[in-house]
């Protein structure tokens, strides 16, 4: 008998047709809509295996039911969804998808940048709404990118490849890590830096860590005070790292220029959230990821550490080693 897999969202087809020889394989065919939690509940029950996304909160109570349960494979470099104390006490590997994404991430980031500085959604919209009427000297005035300072907070994979993008644009590049990176700091030209040096000094304050329990609202009132008035926040990392109601008041308030947002702290946001009716704020529904090419690796990735843990293997990608 073929061990029992659950794939929690509707993902391509070879990854499917790669996992039906040798699983037997069920899914929730939605591509668009979230596993409803009772579904959850009633497969974690009978399953050897779980191919989920970071929409699928695998917490302690759901992970109660799991008594065959060896493997959870995550389609996602982070992995905050799940509870990996209560897996890991249950023997259950946990696997994420590092690496494949970086790039990808880091063109988003970038991208996310030039458009919040240039004001390009605002422009757009002004055109097609009618409003461009004649030429002024300051109409739709953005931030200058080139040769400003960049402050990268969190120099893991992907902010390391954001600061080869922002070296390109001969930027200063400043950055803080829990630990210095010193080969990174040689290659790129970077400055190391403590944090309230970062938020006083930079022109984009960039956000990169990982969430945890210790970056959780890193970034609040008091960071927002030490910053310029012409700064601009991104983040494509993760929602609860910002204090949203914060960033709010900063912007509302003139305190940052701007503000460039991939991730907020739940999500999908609703529709009446406060910073989706300010004009400096440029927002995206978390998509730091979404090329084609990486979405299919990221795919290839989360099923091939399914494979090798249900056949006996231990991939490279296990979060709780």
């Amino acid at each position: 008998m073929k061990p029992k897999i659950f794939i929690t969202r509707k993902i391509p087809i070879p990854i499917i047709n790669q996992l039906e020889k040798s699983f037997d394989v069920s899914i929730w065919e939605h591509e668009d809509i979230p596993v409803p939690q009772k579904v959850l509940e009633e497969k974690i029950a009978e399953i050897d295996g779980l191919f989920c996304l970071l929409t699928e909160t695998i917490n302690k109570e759901l992970l109660i039911n799991a008594t065959k349960l060896k493997v959870i494979s995550n389609m996602a470099v982070g992995y905050n969804n799940i509870d990996i104390e209560a897996a890991s006490k249950k023997g259950i590997i946990v696997t994420n998808t590092p690496g494949v994404l970086t790039e990808t991430t880091a063109d988003l980031t970038f991208a996310l940048l030039m458009a919040t500085a240039r004001r390009i959604p605002e422009a757009s919209s002004y055109m097609r709404e009618g409003k461009w009427e004649t030429w002024s000297p300051m109409q739709l005035t953005g931030q200058d990118i080139f040769n400003s300072t960049i402050g990268i907070i969190g120099l893991g994979r992907i902010g390391e490849a954001l600061a080869r993008r922002a070296k390109g644009f001969n930027m200063n590049i400043l950055y803080h890590n829990r630990n210095r990176k010193l080969q990174a700091e040689k290659e790129l030209g970077l400055q190391y830096t403590t944090l309230e040096d970062l938020l006083k000094k930079s022109d984009f304050v960039c956000i990169m860590t990982p969430y945890t329990p210790e970056t959780h609202n890193m970034i609040q009132k008091e960071q927002f005070l030490l910053m310029k008035d012409t700064a601009i926040l991104i983040n494509t990392a993760r929602g609860g790292i910002v204090n949203e109601n914060d960033l709010y008041q900063a912007l509302a308030d003139g305190e940052i220029w701007a503000a460039g947002l991939d991730v907020f702290e739940m999500e999908p946001v609703s529709l009446d959230h406060p910073l989706l009716t300010l004009p400096n704020v440029v927002t995206l529904p978390h998509i730091g990821s979404a090329s084609i090419a990486t979405r299919m690796k990221m795919a290839e990735v989360a099923a091939d550490n399914l494979l090798l843990v249900l056949n006996g293997d231990i991939p490279k990608n296990v979060v709780n080693k």
